[in-house]
């Protein structure tokens, strides 16, 4: 048996960018808000066509010594230039970057993980320390 977690990749092939890129401060005062900002294709942009492109990203908060993270949020991806004259007709393409806040009063890590069309499963993670 596959588990989900084996089937997600952390490491980019040379000539495309799939992991979500993690932006945030590393550390922050307790109840302070945290701006995140997750992307894919920073270095390199990842194609964003109709038959090539980032479906989704999703955020997530592991507080530290908690055993199941928080969903921060999920954000799908909806246009990559189809239109009903056909593949990549249109001129309206959604490119893969989000930006949330949240607050916690604990350490722990940020997830990050997004899906492509093609290539499929990504993540990347980034600590958080609360002074």
């Amino acid at each position: 048996m596959v588990y989900l977690k084996d089937l997600f990749q952390t490491a980019d092939w040379r000539a495309e960018k799939h992991v979500p890129v993690i932006e945030s401060v590393s550390e922050v005062t307790k109840g302070m808000s945290i701006k995140v900002t997750a992307m894919v294709g920073k270095e390199i942009p990842h194609p964003n066509t109709t038959e090539h492109h980032i479906a989704w990203i999703e955020l997530y908060f592991l507080p530290l010594g908690e055993k199941f993270p928080y969903q921060l949020g999920r954000y799908e991806f909806s246009s990559h230039g189809a239109s009903i004259n056909g593949l990549n007709t249109s001129t309206v393409y959604t490119q893969p970057e989000i930006t949330i806040n949240f607050k916690t009063d604990k350490s722990g890590t940020i997830y990050a993980t997004a899906y492509c069309n093609i290539h499929g499963l990504w993540t990347n993670s980034k600590e958080l320390k609360v002074i």
